[in-house]
C-alpha cells in the first residue's frame, strides 16, 4: 500500500504493546526496517523476534523515554545499525493515577510529565538532528483527545498531552523548511491495556465505551496504526504541525 516505506530506518517508542505493537507490525509489512524501544523488555524482544521471522530487518533496544541520556543511546544505535533515520513514531506514554486535580501527588505528576511530555522532548532532541543530516524526515508524536479537550480525574494525562501538541506544532513550525514534517495523533479509547486500565479504575465506564464513542465502538489499535502511517506517508506531504483526531466522533459531541 505504500511502496515508500520499503527500507526506510523507522523507530518506535513503547512498542511492546497496544498501538506502538500495531504500529511496529504495520510498518513491517510495508517493508520497513524498525527499531522497537521499550522497557517491557520480554514483550519488546519477542515482537522483534516476530517481525525478524517474516524477513525484515528489525532491532530492539531497552529506552526509558523519560532519561534522556536512554533516549541519545538508542538513537544513536539505531544510526550505527541502520546507516540513517527516516521516520519516528514517538509512541510511549502513560495515564498514571487518576484523581482530581487537588488529590494528585507530586511524584504521580513528576512521572507522568516525565515520560509523555519530556519524553517526547527527548526523542525528537535526538531524532531530528539525524534527520536534518539527510535534509529530510518526518516525526509523529502520539498524543491523546485529551490533548485538545479536558477529562476529569485525569488533569495531569491533560497537561501532558496538550503539551506534547505544543512541541509537536513548535517542532514542525522550526523545520519545515529543513525537510521535517512533525505531526501527532490524537486517539480516543483505543483497545489497549491502558484503556483496560482506566476502565478498572472508572466505575461504570466499560458499560458506557460503546456509547461514548459516536462511532459506537473503542478504536482497534491497528486503526490507529493506519492513521499513523498516513501521516509518515508521502500521501501527507504537505501536512505538517497537524493535529490528526482519530476519536470515533468523540470530540464532535
Amino acid at each position: 500500500m505504500y511502496t515508500e516505506f520499503k527500507n526506510k530506518v523507522v523507530i518506535i517508542t513503547g512498542a511492546s504493546s497496544g498501538i506502538g505493537k500495531a504500529t511496529a507490525l504495520a510498518f513491517s509489512n510495508e517493508g520497513a526496517k524498525l527499531v522497537l524501544s521499550d522497557v517491557q523488555d520480554d514483550e519488546g524482544e519477542t515482537l522483534a523476534e516476530e517481525i525478524r521471522k517474516k524477513g525484515n530487518e528489525c532491532i530492539y533496544m531497552h529506552c526509558d523515554i523519560s532519561k534522556p541520556a536512554d533516549v541519545q543511546k538508542m538513537v544513536k544505535e539505531s544510526v550505527k545499525k541502520f546507516g540513517r533515520l527516516d521516520i519516528a513514531y514517538n509512541n510511549a506514554g502513560i495515564e498514571g493515577k487518576m484523581g482530581f486535580t487537588a488529590d494528585g501527588s507530586e511524584e504521580n505528576f513528576d512521572r507522568i510529565i516525565g515520560i509523555n511530555l519530556k519524553g517526547v522532548w527527548a526523542c525528537m532532541k535526538y531524532e531530528i538532528p539525524e534527520m536534518l543530516k539527510n535534509k529530510k524526515g518526518v516525526i509523529v508524536n502520539c498524543s491523546s483527545i485529551a490533548g485538545v479537550i479536558a477529562s476529569p480525574g485525569l488533569p495531569v494525562y491533560v497537561a501532558s498531552k496538550h503539551g506534547v501538541n505544543g512541541l509537536t506544532k513548535n517542532a514542525a513550525l522550526e523545520y519545515a523548511k529543513q525537510g521535517i514534517r512533525v505531526n501527532s495523533v490524537c486517539p480516543a479509547g483505543v483497545d489497549t491495556p491502558m484503556l483496560d486500565r482506566i476502565v478498572l479504575n472508572s466505575p461504570g465506564m466499560e458499560e458506557q465505551m460503546d456509547t461514548i464513542h459516536p462511532i459506537g465502538r473503542a478504536a482497534k489499535p491497528k486503526e490507529i496504526a493506519d492513521a499513523v502511517l498516513y501521516l509518515c506517508s508521502d500521501r501527507s506531504s504537505f501536512i505538517t504541525g497537524h493535529e490528526l483526531l482519530v476519536d470515533g466522533g468523540y470530540t464532535i459531541q
